[in-house]
């Protein structure tokens, strides 16, 4: 069930949270749902994109479910093994690895490529509808970087990781998408896969400042950023950042200094502990301003849809601001997409393809 709004709400006000959808279309059960929780926006996956007609189409009946003009629409672009949207219809696009590998060799190239990538992504993305790419990652190599983070990684310096995440910012917002910077406050000391397991990092807070925060600090005026469902024993030994408010103030709110929307990794991730009830109001109660829920298993969203708190004022004035900023940063230039790529693969070697 449900929880209704207050009085002083619109009727059309969005709850915080951000669920996925089962298939290419959105069944009748699904549309019921949207309708009345009326969700902040929606994130997509594979299974949601075949064809460019049929994930505009989607999108598009989203939006009219939901009656909102610009609710957040949602997909994991990076380029490499996390792309959404590929061949044949969306061309594959060099990991975060490959940039790295370029920019040890000339930063300059390397700065340049990883604005080209963010354009690209924008270019795939923007046609569709879709206005949020939760990218990049901003994570920090370390040799016990679990796999699942891995080509991901912009490298091991945190001054490249800064380099290169800031420019595939800018080609992002340069392009009309908003960027997501990912996972604070680092998840690069995790040795295990958070989709599976809870990692628990136990480096001093002093080193931890250092490395792992200083790419999301450096960015921390970026508009969107996703939690790590990893525990930092500096901060709280005992819960995730996602669901420790303690983490949340100490770590993300205070050291990096992030002030934008905090959106939490997937709820879904067995890196959380209890059912979709807990897991929603924990996450609440540590500060996430943006609940994200994947799967679109109907059950699980109806349970994180009975757990959720209305938005705060603060989330509400971020989301504008959001969108305020994707509008304002959007080049008004035409971008010559075969001509970006073409670039991109010049500075690659002859290949913009990830290979992986």
């Amino acid at each position: 069930m449900v929880p209704a709004l207050p009085p002083s709400f619109p009727p059309n006000f969005p709850w915080p949270v951000i669920f996925g959808c089962a298939g290419e279309t959105l069944s009748a059960a699904e549309r019921q749902f949207f309708r009345r929780v009326k969700p902040t926006g929606l994130i997509l996956f594979a299974r949601n994109c075949q064809t460019p007609a049929q994930v505009a189409a989607l999108v598009d009946d989203f939006k009219q479910v939901v009656d909102a003009k610009d609710p957040l629409i949602l997909i994991d672009q990076e380029g490499g093994r996390v792309q959404r949207l590929g061949p044949p219809h969306w061309p594959a696009l060099p990991a975060a690895s490959r940039i790295a590998g370029l920019a040890g060799r000339d930063a300059a190239a390397g700065v340049e490529a990883a604005r080209l990538l963010g354009r690209l992504l924008a270019a795939d993305l923007v046609p569709l509808g879709i206005t949020v790419d939760c990218a990049p990652v901003l994570d920090i190599l370390r040799p016990e970087t679990h796999d699942i983070i891995g080509d991901r990684s912009f490298g091991a310096e945190p001054e490249q990781v800064i380099r290169l995440g800031d420019a595939l910012c800018q080609g992002l917002l340069k392009g009309g998408v908003l960027p997501v910077i990912k996972h604070m406050p680092g998840h690069g000391r995790a040795r295990v896969d958070t989709h599976k397991e809870l990692p628990v990092v136990d480096a001093p807070l002093d080193e931890l400042k250092l490395t792992d925060f200083a790419p999301f600090r450096a960015l921390s005026h970026m508009p969107l950023a996703m939690t790590a469902h990893v525990v930092f024993t500096a901060a709280d030994p005992a819960a995730p950042v996602t669901t420790s408010r303690r983490a949340v103030d100490r770590l993300i709110r205070g050291q990096i200094g992030f002030g934008g929307l905090l959106l939490t990794d997937d709820l879904g991730m067995q890196a959380l502990q209890g059912d979709m009830r807990i897991r929603t109001r924990d996450c609440q109660r540590a500060g996430c301003d943006l609940v994200l829920h994947c799967s679109g298993d109907m059950a699980e969203m109806e349970m994180v849809a009975e757990a959720l708190s209305p938005m705060q004022a603060i989330t509400a004035a971020w989301l504008r601001r959001a969108g305020e900023l994707r509008h304002r940063s959007q080049s008004k230039l035409p971008f010559d997409r075969d001509a970006g790529f073409a670039q991109l693969q010049n500075l690659l070697g002859g290949n913009g393809e990830s290979g992986s």
